[in-house]
């Protein structure tokens, strides 16, 4: 598989420069601490002329992630800052003549959320809907996506005797059908893709695309992280890759391709938390595999099915998120 697209999460001149006249498209990030200065619109001007107007077209930077799920951080002057800072990036992009080319968007946790099912009943927690509502409105005007971090891995790990494994394994199983709308589910990402389509319509902004920025499976955890093995992460990285090659949508979106990024291309070794913070990857630090999750297999099926094919292949690390087509 050809790798086609990464993400880093800082804008690292580095990487930036090591990318260049590679034919990667790159997404950049704004960390979260650096939020207040850009609500100043020479300071956000600043920042896109010399963090990202030098590299250029070279390097093939295609969008910008303001912040990392500012929501549901702990910093509500965090929150407050966001759309202002966004804005005045966008602005910059347009002053620099590089709106054209590079979105401006920002990754959300599913904690959004203040319910997520059945999908139908998704709607946004209330103590952030006036700055929810400012920031649909700046993608929609832009044509920007909105950005879901959703982890069906969490949800069972909370509720493992409730929620059927093979349900958010995406194995075949019976599936759930929403009361409301009667759309049949076979797998809860694609529930809670849905639910975050649902939330945003009921905003007002219906035609808004929904991108999933992270999802992965860990290796490993502690004796409470219930599902957390090899064998478990294999299986739900291995299917979510053959439904991202065969171009589905949702249920609510089936002729909408959903994009979604794998947390993640790396094990984090050094990152504090629960042992499962530190195995979300298919490889070790050092490069080793952590399992094989079978893309070799899959491209080949994939190249043999259709030559026409656009399907591609996301992983993420805490330094990169990666797409293979």
């Amino acid at each position: 598989m050809k790798l086609t697209k990464t993400r880093i999460y800082d804008t690292n001149p580095q990487i930036l420069t090591a990318f260049a006249n590679s034919s990667i498209q790159l997404i950049v990030t704004v960390e979260n601490e650096i939020l207040s200065q850009l609500t100043d619109p020479t300071q956000a001007y600043n920042w896109v002329n010399t963090r990202i107007k030098p590299y250029f077209p070279a390097t093939k930077i295609t969008a910008i992630a303001v912040g990392n799920e500012v929501f549901t951080g702990d910093d509500d002057a965090q929150v407050e800052d966001l759309v202002p800072a966004m804005i005045n990036i966008q602005s910059a992009l347009a002053q620099l003549g590089l709106d054209k080319y590079i979105q401006v968007s920002t990754p959300n946790s599913l904690a959004v959320l203040a319910q997520s099912y059945p999908p139908s009943a998704g709607s946004f927690t209330g103590e952030i809907t006036r700055v929810m509502q400012q920031l649909l409105k700046f993608l929609s005007d832009t044509k920007a996506p909105f950005w879901i971090n959703a982890y069906p891995y969490f949800a069972y790990k909370d509720s493992p005797n409730k929620i059927p494994l093979d349900y958010v394994l995406f194995n075949p199983n019976s599936g759930m059908i929403d009361p409301n709308t009667r759309l049949h589910y076979d797998n809860m990402l694609y529930a809670q893709v849905d639910a975050v389509i649902f939330a945003i319509a009921k905003m007002g902004y219906g035609n808004i695309e929904v991108r999933v920025s992270e999802t992965g499976w860990p290796s490993k955890g502690d004796a409470d992280e219930v599902g957390a093995t090899v064998q478990n992460a294999a299986i739900y990285n291995r299917n979510l890759l053959r439904r991202q090659i065969q171009n589905e949508g949702t249920p609510l979106r089936p002729n909408w391709r959903l994009e979604v990024y794998i947390f993640a291309l790396f094990n984090e070794d050094m990152k504090p938390g629960p042992t499962s913070e530190r195995n979300y990857g298919l490889f070790q630090p050092d490069k080793t595999m952590t399992y094989n999750v079978g893309l070799l297999a899959l491209s080949t099926t994939s190249s043999t099915s259709t030559s026409t094919s656009s399907a591609s292949i996301s992983r993420t690390s805490s330094a990169t998120k990666v797409k293979y087509l």
